[in-house]
């Protein structure tokens, strides 16, 4: 984005109040998570985390609010989970998926609010799971019946104020408000992070740095350039004559992405990946054969190895979903059809619609490796460098989030601001 486009977006009164209305968002959010539950050890809280790996990840997650134990550790993670199990629920229940796909704007809110209501319940599910855990492991002190309802009243309460503000965030139409709050936690967070890594330099980690460092310009750099590829497909419209005025006759293409669903799969995976452990940790303090299974499964989702084959293997899978649900072959091809365009060699409905999904599934396998390759390439960087900074181990995830945030805002800020260029022509 050029310095002029920057310098317009201020003068233009719409844009501008949008913009600091998501910093203010963001600011009420970084409030949040650092107003802490009461009765934390912070000592324990430090080994807890060196402890658990899955902790790290979902820290990411909740855009360090879960290190810190705050009122918002949960971050959005409820919604999101909720929204996973309700367009799984899509491919099983052929009605529900005629309602999100054939009822138009009506069906699309319907299912946005089933997902409102589910978050409720997940999200005490989780403030359960996760308290639980931090007191069997002498982070939180003993909690009484009230104390502990108070707490996950708290927590719930704050998960859900979130996902109200990702909501007023996405309505801003400048980007999607979910990713926004995650990424505004990684950049609060981003000083701290490099304030340790400076403290931690000496000459025998100057290898290991040089490498982080080009691997992180490797991953940005990578991530820019996949972000942006498009396969383009040519689109022709035939000439119309309406009266003396002959409509058509020109030619397009329709941008199909290289990774259509972003950022998305990784959030998807990080939200799957973690609940099945929340859940574990809740049940561990179980006696009999509750507890040994969950304590069997909390040492499965730990065991590195085990972890970033699942990680991997979620954000592919996750790509393909995502990108099936967001994207639909058939709807593109009726609409072409209806404004007389069609794609060159092929005949406009059905046959046009197979060519798209050809075309996709040609693409998206791509771009899915991509995606879940550079998310676990920080692990395979810690093995060599043998440094277990916590940065090596969340690195990747966090500058996919990070970079592919900042291009879809810039890609929905230049197209309003397109918009009013076409207003005033």
């Amino acid at each position: 984005m050029s310095f002029d486009n920057v310098v317009r977006i201020f003068k233009i009164k719409d844009l501008r109040e949008k913009i600091l209305f998501v910093l203010g968002v963001f600011a009420v959010f970084r409030v949040m998570a650092n107003i802490p539950i009461p009765g934390i050890d912070s000592e324990n809280l430090k080994l807890v985390f060196e402890q658990f790996e899955m902790l790290g990840l979902m820290n990411v997650f909740t855009g360090g609010a879960l290190e810190r134990l705050s009122i918002v550790m949960l971050g959005v993670g409820p919604y999101i989970t909720s929204t996973i199990i309700l367009q799984l629920l899509t491919m099983i229940f052929p009605k529900l998926e005629e309602m999100y796909k054939e009822e138009g704007e009506a069906g699309k809110k319907k299912f946005e609010q089933w997902g409102r209501i589910l978050s409720v319940p997940l999200a005490i599910l989780q403030a359960l799971a996760m308290l639980s855990l931090f007191t069997r492991q002498g982070v939180l002190m003993e909690m009484d019946l009230l104390s502990k309802a108070s707490a996950v009243i708290t927590v719930t309460t704050g998960s859900i104020v979130l996902m109200w503000l990702g909501e007023l965030i996405t309505e801003k139409a400048i980007g999607n408000g979910v990713s926004l709050l995650i990424f505004a936690g990684i950049i609060a967070d981003f000083p701290r992070s490099l304030g340790q890594l400076i403290a931690n330099y000496s000459i025998a980690t100057l290898i290991p740095y040089i490498i982080f460092l080009i691997s992180s310009l490797f991953i940005i750099a990578a991530v820019v350039i996949v972000n942006e590829a498009r396969r383009n497909i040519p689109i022709s419209y035939a000439k119309r004559v309406r009266g003396r005025v002959i409509q058509g006759g020109s030619s397009t293409y329709l941008p199909l992405s290289v990774n259509p669903a972003g950022v998305i799969p990784i959030i998807f995976a990080l939200s799957v990946l973690t609940f099945p452990s929340m859940i574990a940790n809740f049940m561990s303090g179980s006696e009999g054969f509750l507890g040994t299974a969950a304590q069997a499964m909390n040492n499965f989702f730990n065991d590195p190895w085990i972890n970033k084959s699942l990680y991997f293997g979620l954000i592919f899978l996750f790509t393909y979903f995502y990108t099936l649900i967001t994207f639909d072959p058939d709807s593109i091809s009726d609409n072409l059809k209806k404004m007389g365009g069609f794609v060159p060699g092929i005949r406009p409905g059905e046959s046009t619609a197979k060519y798209l999904k050809h075309v996709l599934n040609r693409v998206l396998p791509f771009g899915a490796l991509f995606l879940a390759s550079i998310a676990i390439i920080p692990f395979f960087i810690q093995l060599v460098t043998k440094i277990t900074a916590f940065s090596f181990l969340i690195g990747g995830t966090s500058v996919i989030i990070l970079v592919s945030v900042v291009l879809d805002v810039k890609k929905q800020i230049e197209a309003q601001l397109e918009m009013r260029d076409y207003e005033s022509f």
